[in-house]
């Protein structure tokens, strides 16, 4: 979990600068956020004070906003490593409140999966907003289903865990150990087959109970049928 994320004014405040100049230098693209709320409300990693710092050293030698911009799109900023430019690809934060609606469960449910470690947040401000990938109302509604299946808690965080550490090995593969990987990638496959038997039992259940309920559904109506033909009936009574 990456936990070196601020919201603009968290940003502003550690850059000792107002929040209206810190959205006009990312309107003139000086930096860029490294993702965005579901509101829409930029997020920056802690490489943006750096950032920060040095444009402003650039102004206070004397550089207009216009100078900085084609200094940072020739040669990028002073003691820059490659590969650390704003990234063009930023990454779409939810906020619990979205997680939530997104995914039809409470936010008071998110928090005690939260609590028995079956869900982890992706990022966290330094305000201490929670902040999900869209990635996790997939995973919220696999939650609820599992429980569905019958799956306990405990069984449920072993699975999630599977489920975290697919999605970060889809993403940089390289940065697992090849043996590590293939141990992990098994007991994926042996819990996916788990599961499938599972379903088939779940749907052989659904199957019994539709045709209980069709048949008892039809018997009820024919008992009703039969109740309002009866002296006395509730039916009888109100015409007369």
């Amino acid at each position: 979990m990456d936990k070196s994320i601020l919201t603009l004014a968290e940003l502003a405040a550690k850059s000792e600068m107002h929040p209206n100049a810190v959205q006009e230098w990312v309107k003139l693209k000086l930096f860029s956020p490294s993702g965005f709320t579901d509101d829409h409300a930029p997020l920056f990693s802690e490489a943006a004070l750096e950032r920060t710092a040095h444009i402003r050293k650039l102004e206070d030698l004397g550089y207009g906003l216009e100078d900085i911009q084609r200094i940072i799109k020739k040669v990028g900023l002073p003691k820059e490593k490659p590969g650390t430019k704003d990234r063009r690809d930023p990454r779409k934060y939810l906020t619990v409140g979205n997680l939530a609606e997104q995914s039809g469960v409470s936010p008071r449910t998110i928090k005690h999966w939260e609590d028995k470690g079956i869900i982890e947040p992706d990022s966290r401000s330094e305000g201490g907003f929670r902040l999900y990938s869209q990635a996790y109302v997939y995973l919220c509604k696999l939650i609820r289903d599992l429980q569905l299946f019958g799956y306990s808690l405990e069984e449920i965080k072993i699975i999630s865990g599977y489920f975290r550490d697919f999605l970060a090995m889809q993403t940089s593969l390289e940065s697992f150990p090849a043996a590590e990987t293939s141990a992990k990638l098994d007991k994926m496959l042996g819990e996916i087959k788990i599961l499938f038997g599972k379903m088939d039992l779940f749907k052989e259940g659904i199957r019994r109970w539709e045709e209980l309920l069709k048949k008892k559904r039809k018997e009820i109506l024919s008992l009703k049928d039969k109740n309002l033909k009866r002296p006395g009936s509730g039916a009888r009574m109100h015409h007369a």
